[in-house]
């Protein structure tokens, strides 16, 4: 077992030597396990079952994955073949976080420039890029956090849902880099940490950072949200995202759009955190975002304790979609964009 260093440079993933290491996220905050992928498939199957989580650090263990993937061929024949095997079963894994989908689509444009040198070559040019764009993600979300800490005023009170800090990118965080960006400036008072049924990634891994942090917290259930705001107790929320669409229709995990409809009731500022990369252009509006529904028994059972009668049918949706009327802002890299997001949007990846 690892001892993870101070969560403001950490990364729940990291290369060394012969292959990644990621931290078990299944097992926190219990014990601080990492694990050891040699194979594209440990890597596959660490992001279904969730040991590794959150749209950016899933392109970026992906990433990694190719390298794994990829540095066992020998023929130079078979790197195509082989290159389509890996790509498929890694991009099979999460469907609605488009991080994935576009960390292998860059991943294709360095092995096209690499392949005709040889294995070798497309194996370190595949781990050159992985490596920075690991690095780009952290560079990217502590300019999120920059851009996002404008938006409090000292004092704020304020809302999250999921776990969107380091444990879910390469290092840093989205919305709760925000938050910890804010929070050293000074404006935040406690932020409300959503519990994140049914997987407690809230209670589970969001407290977890924030008290490495030291950021004062309180854990709620989220269908507390709304007394919260009815109460006067929100200043601000700020969640993350697993994918945006042209519109600013925005998936992220379930409960957001909830907690999204409170806000605009009550007259809370509501933002969506989330690097460029998480925007899908090519997804007109949120109606074409595919929505992942996981196996029933996460809500039957909590971690393997039954909770529900013998023979209960359930629905997992793992995300819902919160129209573009209901986010107040967008922070991303490059700064907050605003409505209307169809133009916002396309002036962030520089068109008029």
């Amino acid at each position: 077992m690892s001892e993870p260093r101070s969560p403001d440079a950490f990364s729940p993933m990291r290369w060394e030597g012969p292959g990644l290491q990621l931290l078990e996220q299944t097992k926190l905050p219990a014990e601080e396990v990492w694990i050891d992928c040699d194979t594209p498939e440990q890597v596959a199957d660490a992001i279904r079952r969730l040991a590794v989580r959150g749209a950016p650090a899933i392109g970026v263990a992906a990433a990694y994955g190719l390298v794994l993937g990829m540095r066992t061929v020998r023929d130079p024949g078979r790197l195509r073949a082989r290159f389509e095997e890996v790509s498929e079963l890694l991009g099979s894994t999460r469907p609605t976080a488009v991080n994935l989908r576009w960390a292998l689509g860059r991943g294709r444009e360095v092995f096209e420039r690499s392949v005709d040198q040889g294995p070798e070559a497309v194996t370190a040019a595949l781990l050159a890029w992985a490596r920075e764009l690991h690095a780009e993600d952290v560079r990217i979300n502590r300019r999120i956090g920059e851009h996002g800490a404008t938006l409090f005023a000292g004092g704020s009170r304020v809302l999250t849902h999921c776990n969107t800090g380091s444990l879910a990118t390469a290092g840093y965080g989205t919305a709760l880099g925000v938050i910890q960006s804010a929070w050293r400036d000074g404006k935040v008072e406690r932020v409300w940490v959503d519990e994140t049924r049914p997987l407690l990634q809230g209670a589970r891994l969001t407290a977890w950072e924030l008290k490495k942090l030291g950021i004062p917290f309180r854990l709620v259930t989220d269908n507390s949200a709304g007394i919260l705001m009815a109460r006067g107790l929100v200043d601000g929320i700020v969640v993350g995202a697993d994918r945006i669409a042209a519109n600013g229709d925005t998936a992220n995990k379930i409960g957001t759009y909830t907690v999204a409809v409170l806000a605009h009731r009550h007259g809370v500022p509501f933002y969506v955190a989330a690097p460029l990369s998480t925007i899908d252009r090519a997804t007109p509006n949120g109606a074409a975002i595919p929505i992942e529904e996981r196996k029933s028994s996460e809500i039957t059972e909590v971690f393997g304790t039954r909770i529900a009668p013998d023979e209960t049918e359930a629905l997992n949706f793992a995300f819902d979609v919160t129209p573009a009327e209901l986010i107040t802002g967008i922070i991303t890299e490059v700064g907050v964009l605003r409505p209307p997001y169809e133009r916002s949007i396309a002036g962030a990846f520089g068109e008029p």
